[in-house]
């Protein structure tokens, strides 16, 4: 391919490809955007080098977008304010803090949300002495968690870089999803956020064949695809209204629940708070009654089933059924 021919009497530019990086991020930040073409013609180089330096720029960090303009033309830019940001600087306790944060997290291992958070921690080793690294990776050792069911996440690996890219620049996706015991649906989706329920990832947003927000859970997103379409996030949007008064994330219609949890695990019971809108009684025997209303039975359910034998469900009617249901097939299961 011909190079874009250059005005008459000016010399061709000679330097190195780190020397026109910086002159195309010099351009970027000047401006509100450029086309490649203007780029190309500014640098005098050919498209295709202007695109393998849009590439090195991406790879390299740099919050680079590309919006169509009215005219047709895709404009280059990087997001509003990010040269704003100032460097980081951190006390020993707030990265102790960061360190026992980073240790709950076992569950995102397989996931492009680990490498970032080994990059990072790489960057705060690189600049304490290693002495206070030692102390900060021997504290925290003792607190890391040990994980049971952990999920592993490297077969989902393209499909969350495809989702963080998303997330991060606000692009809509089209993508595969495999509900249980389901057919696959296929969803034009605009991701809001991604939220970490007992080890796992859920992707919440916009969903447009629903017109209706949905939460779906990563491991069942079979296929991802990044369109260059973007999207607001309304800015009245909150976490709730994707899970509304659920007891965990399976928004369905409220009931007002009301269990006994014996003596025996009462104190259990009363050191959390289990539900926004919940109310404890102690009763003189030393036993607890849990009242709040929530939606979400089968989530439920689970929650009461780790309480046996020290928990009675006293309402709804609908709710002691199916637990006591589940008990009787789980001893039918267990005598065979």
């Amino acid at each position: 391919m011909s190079k874009i021919p250059r005005k008459p009497g000016k010399p061709a530019k000679k330097y190195s490809q780190a020397a026109r990086l910086h002159d195309v991020i010099r351009i970027l930040e000047a401006r509100y955007g450029a086309t490649v073409d203007e780029l190309a013609e500014e640098c005098e180089v050919t498209r295709r080098t202007i695109y393998r330096d849009l590439t090195a720029i991406g790879d390299a960090g740099y919050p680079l977008i590309a919006e169509r303009a009215d005219d047709g033309c895709v404009v280059y830019r990087f997001l509003t304010g990010f040269k704003q940001i100032p460097p980081l600087t951190f006390s020993l306790t707030e990265l102790m803090t960061l360190y026992l944060c980073r240790d709950q997290l076992g569950f995102l291992e397989g996931t492009p949300f680990q490498d970032d958070l080994e990059e990072v921690f790489a960057r705060i080793r690189s600049s304490l002495p290693p002495r206070s690294v030692a102390h900060l990776e021997r504290i925290t050792e003792a607190m890391t968690p040990r994980f049971q069911g952990k999920r592993d996440y490297r077969s989902q690996r393209e499909i969350l870089e495809h989702l963080r890219q998303a997330l991060l620049f606000q692009y809509q996706v089209e993508m595969d999803y495999t509900p249980a015991l389901r057919q696959t649906e296929t969803y034009v989706f605009d991701p809001y956020t991604l939220l970490f329920y007992q080890g796992a990832l859920y992707l919440g947003g916009y969903a447009h064949n629903r017109s209706a927000l949905r939460l779906f859970l990563v491991d069942r997103i079979k296929t991802v695809t990044v369109t260059q379409n973007r999207f607001d996030v309304p800015d009245d949007f909150s976490v709730e209204d994707l899970t509304g008064s659920a007891f965990g994330l399976i928004d369905e219609e409220p009931m007002q629940v009301s269990v006994r949890f014996g003596s025996e695990v009462a104190h259990l019971v009363r050191e959390r708070t289990w539900h926004p809108s919940q109310k404890l009684v102690v009763d003189v025997d030393g036993s607890v009654r849990l009242s709040f209303e929530a939606g979400g039975s089968r989530e439920i359910l689970a929650w009461l089933y780790g309480f046996l034998p020290h928990v009675e469900v006293l309402a709804p009617e609908t709710l002691r059924t199916s637990f006591l249901n589940g008990l009787r097939e789980a001893l039918d299961i267990n005598k065979a």
